[in-house]
């Protein structure tokens, strides 16, 4: 029985993480060969070539993406980003998520910003229970002022998906930064902890 249990175990371990990656990875085709949906009928690709084709919405979203990108950093794109922003702000609700949108994915993406750089252990749900969150800023100036604190937003994954979590703000003093890179901790909680880093 003890053998039968180890070969079990040996046999999730090589086959679990690869179906894993293999469903997320057919989860995100998926999602974007359902954005050719988005085309006219006539001009859809299954339409056109009379056989559905998996993976053309990456290749076709990859090709948008990457052509897009050429296009802006000239003067030209420059200028018409700044005619599309002008308009999309006059838009009440469309400014708010366009605007945060933005300014996640600056803060996110831009080498060497704040942004996820840090790893914390933070005193929650309550003392002496400790949790794994993220540095995603600093408080402004202005509320520091009104709790007379040096303040932090973090972010405090849930486990084992960490795209959920909590959003709070707590005293700089109230934080351990932990000699861990993102991605260790990433693990560490996806895991529910048994993936734990080397040092």
């Amino acid at each position: 029985m003890h053998k039968f249990r180890s070969y079990l175990i040996g046999g999730l371990v090589v086959w679990l993480p690869i179906i894993v990656t293999l469903f997320v990875l057919r989860f995100l085709i998926d999602l974007l060969d359902g954005i050719l949906r988005l085309l006219p009928q006539k001009y859809q690709p299954d339409v056109l070539f009379g056989v559905h084709i998996p993976g053309l919405g990456v290749i076709i979203s990859l090709i948008v993406l990457i052509l897009t990108g050429i296009a802006v950093t000239n003067f030209l794109g420059k200028k018409l980003v700044v005619i599309w922003e002008a308009i999309v702000s006059r838009i009440p609700l469309v400014r708010s998520i366009h605007s945060g949108v933005k300014q996640v994915l600056h803060s996110v993406l831009t080498p060497g910003g704040p942004s996820f750089r840090k790893v914390l252990l933070v005193e929650y749900p309550r003392r002496e229970m400790w949790s794994i969150a993220f540095q995603t800023g600093k408080v402004s100036p202005k509320v520091g002022a009104m709790l007379d604190e040096d303040l932090l937003t973090i972010f405090v994954p849930t486990t084992p998906n960490p795209t959920s979590g909590f959003l709070m703000v707590i005293p700089r003093k109230d934080a351990i930064e932990l000699d861990l890179s993102v991605d260790e901790a990433l693990k560490m909680v996806i895991s529910l902890g048994v993936v734990q880093p080397d040092h």
